[in-house]
């Protein structure tokens, strides 16, 4: 499962949390392609991202079409997944 967002939820960020992890129960591998990922001094603070995190496998840039390229590249296993969120999806 591949998700293309910024992480600026609108919504309870305990409901996506939720969802999320049941997402992760249900998908092979969730990425997370973020176009703000590659701006400096990018942190994933907003809430909805900071909920989303612990369910990815895989947060990874999104804001150029060299960067999507390299999502497909990722998704296809033909390169490993950068950016794992210190906290994985599988809670370690």
């Amino acid at each position: 499962m591949v998700l293309l967002s910024d992480g600026w939820e609108r919504g309870d960020p305990e409901l996506l949390a939720e969802e999320m992890r049941r997402l992760h129960r249900l998908a092979h591998r969730v990425i997370w392609a973020n176009p703000l990922k590659a701006r400096p001094g990018y942190a994933p603070l907003a809430a909805g991202m900071a909920a989303a995190l612990p369910s990815v496998d895989g947060f990874v840039e999104g804001h150029s079409l060299a960067a999507l390229e390299r999502l497909a590249r990722v998704v296809r296993g033909g390169l490993p997944v950068e950016g794992v969120p210190v906290e994985g999806a599988d809670g370690a």
